[in-house]
Order: structure tokens, then C-alpha cells, then sequence
């Protein structure tokens, strides 16, 4: 019985330490999808070229489990439309919408060549709910462009709910868009919803879309 309850204890202080690692926090959890995210595309930027579809399911694999789908989408929605949407409508929507936010990023990442790109430190105190993570992007000729991550603890895990590149506020660009096709659609949600990826590739060619893809 001792040489039981002394294994069990050993193994006891051997997982604490497991126990004891703090979740990583949203500067890390930047940190980290952004190096996976160029080491993948450096690594298969070819093959990306030549089945961009490739690239985007690496996207939805790298990026997916660190974006809040479903706070977005519902910000996209805004309250007004959200609230009309069945259980089935708004999952429809979430599915459109990771998908077309893989391409609409991935045409843009894969002019990639190799910029400068690091994540700020944190400045002073942290919101343990929700904080904002800081970004530059270094082009060529050295320009620097601001990115800025807005960031939410969703059961100790920190997710992306909205990014701002150099000033272009990308949830707010999608909610207008959203708006203007619910208006042109007469209301229609599921003609909105089903419509979703002509709305975004619309949204590409908008002033505010083009020069945030310019700047990533």
C-alpha cells in the first residue's frame, strides 16, 4: 500500500506542472498562428499558386480554431438581422462566412514575399476579457502598416473578433456589406446568406478592401 500511494504521488507531482501552464495569451496565441501561418506558405507557396484551394483549407486549418466565427458572424448580422435568424440560417452563415474570409485573406497572402512582419508587445494593463493585439507589416520600401487584433477570451481561450489594417476596419466594411445586401435582396436573409461570396468578392474591389489587401 506505501509503494502504491508513493507511485501515485510521483506521478501526481509529475503532471502538476501540466496543470500549472497558464493558457497562452492573446499576444502568443498572434504570435504563434502567424508563424505557422508563413512557415506553411513559404514552405507550399507553389502549390498554392497552382490550387489556391489547397491554400485556403491550410487557412481554415491554421487559422480557423483562433477566429470567433460565430461572435463575427453575428456582428456582421448586427442585431437587427441576427435576431430574425433561425438556428440553421446563422450556422449557413457561419460557414459562408469562414470560407469567403479565407479567400478574401488568402489572394492577399499569397502575394506574400517575405515582409517584415512582427507582433508588438503588450502595453500596460491587460483586460482578461477582451484586448487588442498589435501588428506591423514592413513592405519593401519600408513602409510600416499597422495591424491591430481584437481579441476575446471565450472559455480561457483568446480568439480573434476583428482585425483593422493601417485604419480599414474589416468588421465594419463586412456589416456594411451585409446591410447593403439585405437591402438589395428586399430582406431575403437566405438570399443573403446563400449570396455571401458574391457580396465579399464585390467587397474586394471597394476602395477601403483594396488598400488593405495592398497593405498585408
Amino acid at each position: 500500500m506505501t509503494n502504491l500511494l508513493r507511485r501515485g504521488l510521483l506521478v501526481l507531482i509529475a503532471i502538476l506542472p501540466l496543470w500549472a501552464q497558464a493558457a497562452p495569451s492573446a499576444h502568443q496565441v498572434i504570435q504563434q498562428t502567424t508563424d505557422e501561418l508563413l512557415e506553411d506558405l513559404k514552405a507550399n507557396k507553389e502549390q498554392y499558386r497552382q490550387n489556391p484551394s489547397a491554400f485556403y483549407d491550410a487557412l481554415n486549418r491554421i487559422l480557423g480554431p483562433v477566429v470567433d466565427a460565430e461572435g463575427i458572424s453575428r456582428s456582421i448580422m448586427t442585431v437587427k438581422y441576427s435576431r430574425q435568424a433561425n438556428p440553421e440560417q446563422m450556422q449557413r452563415f457561419q460557414e459562408n462566412f469562414k470560407r469567403s474570409l479565407m479567400q478574401f485573406y488568402g489572394n492577399a497572402l499569397l502575394e506574400y514575399d517575405n515582409q517584415q512582419i512582427r507582433v508588438l508587445p503588450p502595453s500596460g494593463k491587460q483586460d482578461p476579457e477582451r484586448t487588442s493585439v498589435g501588428m506591423e507589416v514592413v513592405d519593401r520600401q519600408g513602409t510600416v502598416y499597422p495591424v491591430s487584433y481584437t481579441m476575446t477570451n471565450i472559455g480561457g481561450q483568446w480568439m480573434v473578433r476583428n482585425v483593422i489594417i493601417n485604419g480599414i476596419n474589416i468588421g465594419k466594411l463586412f456589416r456594411d456589406q451585409f446591410a447593403d445586401a439585405m437591402q438589395r435582396n428586399g430582406n431575403n436573409l437566405d438570399r443573403t446568406i446563400d449570396g455571401w461570396a458574391e457580396v465579399v468578392a464585390r467587397a474586394k474591389d471597394t476602395p477601403a478592401a483594396q488598400q488593405a489587401g495592398a497593405d498585408e
